[in-house]
Formats: structure tokens, C-alpha cells, sequence
């Protein structure tokens, strides 16, 4: 059975919103949907998403699973998303504001969800070319919580270097879609940090932890460390190019990021990254956007054997 990869442009990973467990699944199943079905997609189609798959993918009855999605299209009709994005023309950063669909509905006789992504939607799901992240659908099945879920995803844009950049605390509420909950520091950790971290420990392909920053005596903000687990199944990166294929298999992304941090690499390559790129000049930064890029395509790296770059 193929694989089911959510892909998401980085701008929508680290976005602020708050979505409940239901509607980020639904999120989930209709991304997948989307990037099988990119003609439609990009037309701005109707997606379906059938009871039977969802009572599937997460191991509930098809009639509590209708009955969720259900209720969950009201949620999803309203909800919004605020992201940053470099924009084209001028290489600054433009801040902007979006809602998830333009029209979604439910019919009852075929047991499923009808959605259509809005236009803001599309290129951060199906048109991605460098900043993006991707990961088994099957890593976030087990995680109940919606704080959970949000901080997988934000953790593991971080794979190739096990540790997160500093986030404030700040930020770190508006990616989380928290406004008015949890303001006490003791209820926050406790209500969403500490019970998102045990779900991710006990239920994805990673083990992390937190350390808290201060100023004086008050948290101001977060790292976040990981580690993959040696006992997940390793999963190899497929790329290819229409017609001239290009693969690379069995490389994880330990790999792609020795690869990446290789002096001969950065030499060949470094003209792929504008000067008005934030991976310009942020070594992190330039090797997590190469990693997704030979994911990605690997046909543009064409100076050396890739076996040549894994010397390093």
C-alpha cells in the first residue's frame, strides 16, 4: 500500500490557527487527496472525503467518523489562518490572513465531506518548490490533541538538525491558536506542552523535550530537541524529473543534511539560493532548504555523484 505523505509548504506549517483534531484530519485527507488529484486541485474542484477512509486512516467506527466530519464542517467553514511568506517581486516578507475553503458541505446518502480549498490554499499544498515538509500521515493517527498535532508538525521542519530554533513564547501561543486560554505559564506547559510532548513521544517517530528560556525569572520562550527513533521503520526519499529520473534511495535525512553541509556541495550549489533568501546567509536555514530540494528534484544536482557528497 503506497504511502500517505501530508505535504505542506513551510508558510502553512508554521502559520497561526487553531483547528480542532477532526478538521486538522480532515485537513489531513483532503491534502492527500489534493496532491493525487493536482489537475482537479488546481482548478479549484471538490474534494471528497468519505467516512469510510477517515473511520480508516484513524481507526474509529464509519459511523462515529461521519458523524465527527459532520460537525467539524462548521468549524472548518469559519476558520482562518494568519502566514508569512517571501514575496516574489520584492524578496521582503508579506504577512497575510486566508480561510482554509471556499465552499465544504456533507451528503448524507454517500457518507462524505465535500470541501474546496481556497485559492490561498493551493500553492502551499500542491506548488511546492523549496520550503516545504513532509511526513507519513500514519505519525500524527495517534495524537488527541490538537496541541499535539500543531507541534509535530513545527518540530519536525527541524529533522535534519534534532533541535528547533529559539521560539517565543509569544509566537509560539499564535502558532498554537491559543488567544485567551491557558495564560498561567503553570497551565500552558501543563495543559498543552506537556501533554502534546508525552502524545508525540508515545505515538510518532520522534522523542522530544523542551527547554524553557528565561528573562530573570520569567519564561519567555522554548527550544525544542529530538531524536528519530532507532525502533521506526526507516523510510527511503524517491525523486524524480518527468523523464529524466533521478533517485535517491534509502538516504534519511542525517544524510541529505551531510550531504548539504558537504563544502563541495555548498560550492557547486550555493547560486540556488537568492541573495534574498533567509537561507543566504543562516547555515540551518540553507541546509534545511537544500534537504527538501533533493527531496524534492534531484535531477538539478547533476556536477558530482551524490556518493561523492556523502564523503564528507
Amino acid at each position: 500500500m503506497s504511502k500517505q505523505l501530508v505535504t505542506k509548504d513551510n508558510s502553512l506549517i508554521g502559520a497561526s490557527y487553531s483547528l480542532g483534531v477532526v478538521e486538522q484530519r480532515l485537513i489531513f485527507l483532503a491534502i492527500i487527496e489534493a496532491r493525487e488529484q493536482k489537475t482537479l486541485i488546481e482548478a479549484g474542484g471538490l474534494l471528497r472525503i468519505y467516512a469510510q477512509s477517515y473511520a480508516k486512516q484513524f481507526n474509529v467506527e464509519k459511523h462515529t467518523s461521519y458523524e465527527a466530519m459532520k460537525r467539524a464542517v462548521e468549524g472548518l467553514y469559519e476558520a482562518g489562518f494568519a502566514y508569512s511568506k517571501v514575496d516574489e517581486r520584492s524578496g521582503k516578507i508579506g504577512n497575510y490572513k486566508s480561510r482554509w475553503v471556499d465552499k465544504i458541505g456533507y451528503i448524507d446518502d454517500l457518507g462524505c465531506v465535500e470541501l474546496v480549498f481556497a485559492s490561498d490554499v493551493i500553492p502551499l499544498i500542491t506548488r511546492l518548490e523549496a520550503r516545504y515538509t513532509e511526513y507519513e500521515l500514519k505519525q500524527v493517527v495517534g495524537l488527541q490533541s490538537e496541541y499535539a498535532i500543531r507541534l509535530y508538525e513545527l518540530i519536525i521542519q527541524w529533522r535534519s538538525v534534532g533541535t528547533t530554533s529559539q521560539i517565543s513564547l509569544v509566537e509560539l501561543r499564535e502558532k498554537l491558536g491559543l488567544v485567551d486560554e491557558y495564560q498561567r505559564i503553570e497551565a500552558f506547559k501543563r495543559r498543552v506542552l506537556d501533554l502534546a510532548i508525552t502524545q508525540i513521544n508515545e505515538h510518532t517517530d520522534i522523542t522530544s523535550e523542551y527547554e524553557q528560556h528565561k528573562q530573570g525569572r520569567v519564561i519567555t520562550g522554548f527550544t525544542f530537541k529530538f531524536k528519530v527513533k532507532k525502533n521506526k521503520e526507516k523510510t527511503g526519499t524517491k525523486i524524480s524529473n518527468n523523464e529524466n529520473r533521478t533517485t535517491i534511495e534509502g538516504l534519511n535525512d542525517k544524510q541529505l543534511g551531510r550531504i548539504a553541509r558537504n563544502p563541495s556541495f555548498m560550492a557547486d550549489y550555493n547560486h540556488l539560493v537568492s541573495s534574498t533568501s533567509p537561507a543566504g546567509q543562516d547555515p540551518k536555514a540553507w541546509e534545511f532548504e537544500m534537504i527538501n530540494r533533493l527531496k524534492k528534484d534531484a535531477s538539478q544536482f547533476k556536477k558530482r555523484p551524490v556518493r561523492e557528497y556523502l564523503e564528507y
